[in-house]
């Protein structure tokens, strides 16, 4: 477990390119994505997962999990759940990992946070590995208010473009910090891949 820090995974999305499918969960490794992120987190850190109201099957498949809950009631997209997530923070670090990467693997998130822990940057952001930038991102506990103050539906990107060079980008391996899947194509191609 990483000292001090809280791992944030946003899983309040409404998947309205899916079809009428719920991507988060669809099965990978014999159980819905949104449980395999959530393991994945817990193992790491503390974790709060954000769902958005009226999402019963999502935290049905939380049930059984070591994670807190809590709900984006705002509808400004992304910015309502990394408030929702970071509400109440106080001299935190906070990783903020995205619920629809099931390339982001549990060693992913302890190599970001033991590198913040180090003091590589106070942001450490993931990126592919031809350093196109991605995701998760480490937010040391100075841009907790920051973070809790974001509007729109476009993440903590503004903070990012605000401090680059507070910003350590960290290449993982192949796409997985890049590779997001929010359409029915998407999975069939990530599925068919050898």
């Amino acid at each position: 477990m990483a000292p001090h820090a809280i791992i944030v995974l946003l899983a309040a999305g409404a998947s309205s390119r899916m079809l009428g499918t719920d991507k988060l969960l669809e099965q990978v490794e014999d159980r819905p994505l949104l449980t395999l992120m959530a393991e994945r987190c817990a193992k790491v850190a503390p974790t709060r997962v954000v769902l958005g109201p009226g999402q019963p099957e999502r935290r049905a498949v939380l049930a059984d999990l070591d994670v807190k809950i809590v709900e984006a009631t705002d509808t400004d997209g992304m910015a309502a759940s990394i408030r929702a997530g970071v509400g109440g923070l106080t001299g935190t670090t906070t990783m903020i990992v995205l619920a629809d990467m099931p390339e982001i693997m549990a060693a992913d998130l302890h190599l970001l946070l033991s590198l913040h822990a180090q003091g590589v940057a106070p942001i450490v952001q993931a990126a592919g590995s031809d350093g196109t930038p991605g995701q998760p991102v480490v937010f040391s506990s100075k841009y907790l208010k920051p973070l809790s103050k974001l509007t729109g539906d476009h993440g903590a990107k503004s903070i990012l473009a605000a401090h680059p060079g507070d910003v350590a980008r960290i290449p993982l391996p192949d796409q997985r910090a890049t590779m997001d899947l929010d359409t029915p194509e998407d999975w069939a191609a990530w599925r068919a891949k050898p």
